[in-house]
């Protein structure tokens, strides 16, 4: 019976020793503190030694020098990852840290994987997580307690830009860092059918915890964009109810009247959801109020996270069939949106718990300022624009080819999956393609580019010829998105609004005006429609009239001394009849 007692007594303090070996930074500090990098990937590391449930993947090198992990839980400990889609498992991708400066994901996630692993909680056997700890690593290690002068707590975190300085939520099209040329290679391995990106909110004041930027339900499109407005959105707002966190759109304003309601969030390409839904993953971008505790916040992150599992469970079948259904579709699809904007003749109706604005004399410049008064909080019903329209579109054609110098553009499809093959000898081509008339270029830099806007094209037809190695992008892919927003230059983050292509855009010949004088004269007697196009531009523009520079230029630009590269977007496309 001593024995016996003595044994019961022994196991029961190694079990609250094993338990406290278990808490996290977060826990230890009464939730005030967020993990740093390494005690984070140390955590996960204990886990994976400790729980056959937990395995660690390593991925590419990151701008920081450290490699992009991630963290895959099953229920049934089988980390094939080829075999998850065929056993009709959910795969649910969590990002944490691609803003180091609002780690809640970091730390919610290293509660929800440790009480998953101690069946605190149940994993459903149909979905399978995959977490990344810390996306940004070099934000993460660039630690401080005063670059987030809005937020309220932990006590120190991360920095928003990455070793290059870049803003690693706008490199998901261009991909300067290897953080994201890191991801895109995980996202496409692991082809999740559910994303997350944790986030902390910046802007209006409000009593909400939790936001959601949910990516836009028509810009998915197909059956699995109706589904998730329909369906699964409603069913993560109900569960986050249930369990105390009442949550609202992301709140895509800060000093305006909400009279009119407000818009969705536009989640063009460059951002996480944007790309995710290039391949139709359901993607979510929590945002947590950066006024609350941060304990609040990171128990409603991991409330969100484990939300999304049950729901997952829940509608497993749907989410596979009505996502493969929306992939087959888009290789079928002939016409795609570059570009969205608001339908303001549609909306929904959502609840919204906020503050009062006033007004008050700032006690730092003695004028007039703008206020959330805690003391008047409100409940309202609010028109929520949630329903978006094309407003540019494309013609999806039978092939694009891209010269093989453009390295850029080629490597990116390549990581994204996209097929394509090289010529195995030199060919000529009946082929479309465009030349740019007009485009502006931003004058201030964004991420580490000038981008090009405004951009007016021109279409034109014509044989090329093109070299052995070129290579040639057949659509009737499930990549055909991805490959149609990039390479068509109208796309909101297309290759060429990024300057992929910029090298077209400047002339690498030219001539001297003493000796095109000669030549030019020539060329006129020899093809006297050019004569005559270029007298009526002399009637009609009395600056062209008067300028020698730019009459030479024109019989330059209409003659074939002019460079056919120049101003012609080397992205080709075949057309089928």
């Amino acid at each position: 019976m001593q024995k016996s007692f003595f044994l019961s007594i022994f196991l029961l303090t190694a079990q609250i020793s094993f338990s406290q070996n278990l808490a996290t930074v977060f826990e230890k500090s009464n939730g005030k503190q967020s993990a740093t990098y390494f005690e984070c990937i140390n955590y996960y590391k204990q886990l994976a030694k400790t729980f056959p449930a937990i395995k660690i993947l390593t991925g590419d090198t990151t701008d920081a020098g450290y490699p992009l992990q991630v963290v895959l839980f099953t229920a049934d400990k089988n980390f094939n990852i080829n075999s998850w889609h065929q056993q009709h498992k959910v795969i649910v991708l969590v990002n944490n840290g691609i803003h180091p400066g609002e780690p809640d994901g970091i730390d919610a996630s290293m509660l929800l994987l440790r009480n998953l692993a101690q069946d605190k909680i149940k994993m459903p056997g149909n979905v399978v997580l995959a977490v990344i700890p810390v996306y940004n690593i070099g934000g993460s290690l660039n630690r401080g307690s005063f670059s987030r002068v809005n937020q309220n707590g932990p006590e120190q975190y991360g920095f928003r830009g990455n070793s290059q300085n870049l803003d690693l939520n706008r490199d998901f099209i261009k991909a300067d860092s290897k953080n994201a040329l890191a991801f895109e290679k995980i996202f496409q391995q692991l082809n999740p059918d559910i994303f997350i990106d944790n986030h902390v909110s910046d802007g209006a004041d409000y009593q909400h915890t939790m936001t959601l930027l949910t990516t836009l339900h028509n810009k998915l499109g197909g059956e699995i964009g109706n589904f998730l407005h329909d369906v699964f959105e409603p069913a993560l707002y109900k569960g986050m109810k249930e369990k105390h966190w009442n949550m609202c759109p992301y709140v895509n304003f800060e000093e305006s009247s909400l009279k009119n309601g407000w818009e969705a969030y536009y989640d063009a390409p460059r951002y996480s959801t944007g790309y995710a839904a290039l391949f139709e993953t359901i993607a979510f971008m929590p945002e947590t109020h950066m006024l609350k505790p941060y304990a609040d916040r990171v128990k409603s992150t991991y409330s969100f996270m484990q939300t999304v599992i049950e729901q997952a469970s829940r509608f497993s079948d749907d989410i596979l069939a009505k996502r493969k259904a929306s992939l087959d579709a888009v290789k079928q699809q002939k016409e795609f949106a570059l570009s969205w904007k608001v339908d303001s003749s549609k909306y929904d109706n959502i609840t919204f718990k906020g503050y009062d604005t006033s007004m008050n004399i700032s006690d730092v410049t003695g004028l007039p300022r703008y206020y959330y008064n805690h003391s008047k909080p409100f409940e309202k019903e609010i028109k929520f624009y949630d329903y978006f329209i094309q407003s540019v579109s494309a013609q999806k054609p039978k092939a694009y080819i891209i010269p093989q110098g453009w390295h850029d553009a080629i490597n990116r499809l390549k990581l994204n999956n996209v097929t394509m093959h090289q010529l195995q000898k030199d060919t000529v081509i009946n082929v479309e393609y465009y030349k740019v008339d007009d485009y502006k270029a931003m004058p201030k830099a964004y991420e580490k580019h000038h981008r090009n806007y405004s951009i007016r094209l021109s279409s034109y037809t014509d044989t090329i010829h093109f070299l052995k190695g070129d290579y040639i992008i057949y659509t009737g892919q499930h990549a055909d998105r991805y490959i149609v927003e990039t390479l068509e230059p109208l796309g909101d983050d297309s290759f060429f609004s990024w300057n992929f292509f910029d090298a077209v855009l400047q002339r690498k010949e030219y001539y001297s005006d003493y000796r095109w004088e000669d030549i030019a004269a020539a060329y006129l007697k020899q093809h006297p429609a050019i004569r005559k196009q270029l007298e009526e531009k002399k009637k009609t523009d009395a600056s062209f009239a008067a300028s020698a520079q730019q009459q030479l230029y024109f019989v330059y630009t209409h003659s074939p001394y002019s460079e056919p590269g120049y101003m012609r977007i080397p992205v080709f496309k075949i057309v089928s009849k």
